[in-house]
């Protein structure tokens, strides 16, 4: 009996410190992503038009494929879409963990070992791109005029997403028409998401973003 009652009190304590650290990381995560970092822009030029592109969960930044910066065509090809449509003139990055964004198009999609690997950093990250004729501004879509010195700061951010000096596709690999796959650097975590890699591109641009987020609303939030 002691030696059940002693199970039971364990099981508690480990029930209270997961609800306990559930609550306060959900508290930090909304706290911090509402501390605004950039909130003046010191370099007034606009220069190239990017945009913040939210699907609801997960936040893209939306460059153009080609200005006298930057080339992405380079080595983000037409070609490695399914369409291979050549007159697309946007191109949103995205990146994340490589297990997820592969197996999980769909949230029915998701499994518990998925999960896992990706909130306790033992997956392998992907960059995702996906081009864009035009794109419309609304609550999800926010666009941003920033200098050739921010933008060349962007660029070379979102290249550090991409792993190896050579851009890597992973074949095979789509959601749709318009887009494609790479093998990405770094690892996904319970405190660092895809979210967190697009707030931080906004970062080094130089444009306002949050302390810290996991989420689109904690990036968005600052643009309304």
């Amino acid at each position: 009996m002691k030696t059940v009652k002693k199970g039971l009190r364990l099981i508690f304590k480990a029930l209270l410190g997961t609800v306990a650290f559930v609550l306060v990381y959900a508290l930090v995560v909304f706290i911090l992503s509402r501390i605004t970092v950039n909130s003046q822009d010191l370099d007034a030029n606009n220069d190239v038009a990017i945009y913040i592109k939210s699907n609801g969960v997960h936040t893209d930044i939306v460059v153009p494929v080609v200005n006298e910066i930057k080339d992405w065509r380079n080595e983000v090809s037409f070609a490695h879409t399914v369409c291979k449509d050549s007159t697309f003139h946007y191109i949103g990055f995205g990146w994340g963990d490589k297990g997820f964004y592969l197996n999980t198009p769909e949230w029915s999609d998701l499994k518990v070992s998925t999960a896992c690997n990706a909130m306790f950093y033992l997956g392998s990250s992907a960059m995702h791109a996906t081009f864009h004729h035009e794109l419309q501004e609304n609550e999800r879509c926010v666009r941003i005029d920033i200098s050739e010195a921010e933008y060349r700061e962007l660029v070379a951010y979102i290249r550090q997403g991409f792993r190896g000096a050579k851009v890597t596709v992973i074949p095979n690999a789509h959601y749709a028409e318009n887009d494609s796959f790479y093998e990405g650097e770094g690892k996904y975590s319970l405190f660092y998401t895809c979210n967190s890699w697009a707030n931080n591109a906004l970062k080094a641009a130089r444009q306002k973003a949050a302390l810290w987020t996991l989420s689109d609303t904690g990036i968005l939030c600052h643009y309304q």
